[in-house]
């Protein structure tokens, strides 16, 4: 596989939710079907050999790339998402985000016990709402298994919370310092 610039298809949003904030946009890299199967194939091969039971995906755009990853890895798709979304009986966390606070969900069926489970989002800023995930799925009896995401923005603090809490180091394949 020929390596691609992954950083090229990300495009810069200023003030995007709110001002001080640069959104890292990933409507360029979807729009790009060699560039967003090669995000795929990368992901799918550094996790592998991990055995992953599941892969929670985090609304909305970690539903995107993580649902191709549930698929390349032949496992099943756990969506994780914002409170009232759900409808059927659910546990939630809340959180801190770089902006604000919020919440997550997830079905109480959703993880079998004993499960490794793969959390996959966009990307990791605060390690807020992975942390929360990783949360629930152990509040449900599962393992987090590993971490996934496009990219990271190492100038915060997510991917230290995520090895200090939960022992695992995230894999991501674009950071940002």
């Amino acid at each position: 596989m020929a390596e691609i610039n992954i950083e090229s298809y990300l495009r810069d949003v200023v003030d995007f939710p709110k001002p001080g904030i640069v959104f890292k946009d990933i409507t360029p890299l979807l729009a790009n079907p060699t560039a967003r199967q090669y995000v795929v194939d990368k992901m799918a091969a550094h996790f592998k050999s991990e055995d992953i039971d599941a892969i929670a995906a985090v609304e909305a755009r970690g539903f995107i790339f993580g649902s191709m990853l549930a698929a390349a890895l032949k496992v099943p798709l756990v969506p994780v998402r914002k409170s009232g979304k759900l409808p059927y009986h659910k546990i939630y966390e809340e959180y801190a985000l770089e902006y604000g606070m919020a919440s997550i969900e997830m079905h109480v069926d959703a993880i079998e016990k004993g499960s490794r489970v793969l959390i996959h989002d966009d990307l990791l800023a605060t390690g807020g709402t992975a942390t929360a995930a990783g949360t629930m799925i152990k509040k449900l009896g599962g393992e987090v298994a590993g971490y996934s995401f496009v990219i990271n923005l190492a100038f915060l603090p997510g991917e230290k919370l995520l090895t200090e809490r939960f022992g695992i180091k995230p894999h991501y394949l674009v950071s940002y310092t």
